[in-house]
């Protein structure tokens, strides 16, 4: 049985930050507050920063403030207007590099990282973002070293843990990536950080330590199929066929466009005599990814036309 190995690995990913805003007060109005408030949802924050920056009642720090917090959602032209309004701020020249590293230019991402490290020396998420811009550039060791710094400024900021563990991963040293990725789950567990430690026990032959981690991603986020597919995978590889075929039930409920998802669940039935349903899924598989070898052998394995 030929099941095709698609984990859901992370990918380094450059943090947003969003600015530490002038002391609200009592006198400031509900507008403001729910413009500068962390706990504001991301949409209905641009329709309040809006309000403030048409209003045209600010100005200064507090105005640059509303058009780093509006520029979150990666509108470069929000921040060159918070950094205009306010070249000291470093968490604006960290936003803007944070959108020329999603626009994969990342050495003017690393120039703006610069400076806000320049403007704030222990200012943790500019270094955990220049390391992914090193990262993405090919400079696995200065992206080492800034993960190192960003830790050591804030040892609570679990992203930096996470990058780091990928990067180690990849550098195949398991056990320094499962510590970081153990930390990154204590101290803010979300769906990547269980599938990456999942993928280490995997690659380490763990398997019901992965499974449970995948699992773990299952039940934080029920509908991304991440955690589904990686788990149908392990318990395919374990002999839970009607199991596996359970989970890629869920993963292609969620994400009907995966191939792999349809060739794997094909496989499963294979084993367990569902010959029509394999059949199925297999010239799904196909129709999706018309190139996929596994399935087509699947199919000339069932005497079935593709």
């Amino acid at each position: 049985m030929r099941i095709l190995t698609c984990l859901t690995a992370s990918l380094l990913g450059a943090v947003l930050t969003l600015a530490q805003p002038p002391a609200a007060s009592a006198k400031d109005d509900p507008i403001w507050q729910a413009c500068v408030g962390t706990a504001t949802a991301p949409n209905e924050k641009v329709t309040a920063c809006s309000a403030v920056i048409d209003a045209k009642k600010e100005s200064g720090k507090r105005l640059a403030v509303a058009y780093c917090f509006r520029g979150h959602g990666a509108a470069l032209s929000d921040i060159n207007e918070s950094i205009k309004l306010d070249p000291e701020s470093a968490c604006a020249f960290t936003n803007r590099g944070r959108v020329y590293s999603l626009k994969r230019e990342f050495d003017r991402a690393i120039t703006d990282y610069d400076e806000a490290i320049r403007l704030d020396p222990a200012f943790a998420l500019a270094y955990n973002n220049r390391g992914d811009a090193f990262f993405n550039k090919g400079d696995v060791d200065r992206a080492l070293t800034d993960f190192d710094a960003a830790i050591k400024y804030n040892p609570s900021l679990a992203t930096a843990y996470g990058n780091r563990g990928y990067l180690y991963y990849r550098k195949r040293d398991k056990a320094r990536a499962l510590a970081d990725y153990n930390m990154q789950i204590k101290l803010k567990p979300d769906v990547l950080a269980y599938i990456n430690r999942g993928n280490v026990y995997r690659d380490s032959e763990q398997l019901e330590r992965a499974a449970a981690d995948y699992g773990a991603a299952a039940k934080l986020a029920p509908t991304d199929p991440r955690g589904w597919r990686n788990r149908g995978m392990i318990r395919l590889y374990q002999g839970n066929t009607k199991r596996g075929i359970a989970d890629y039930d869920k993963a292609l409920q969620y994400d009907p466009a995966d191939a792999y998802s349809w060739n794997n669940r094909a496989q499963g039935k294979m084993r367990i005599g569902d010959k029509a349903g394999a059949i199925a899924d297999f010239r799904k598989a196909l129709e999706i990814s018309p190139g996929l070898r596994t399935a087509r052998e699947g199919l000339q394995q069932l005497g079935a036309a593709q």
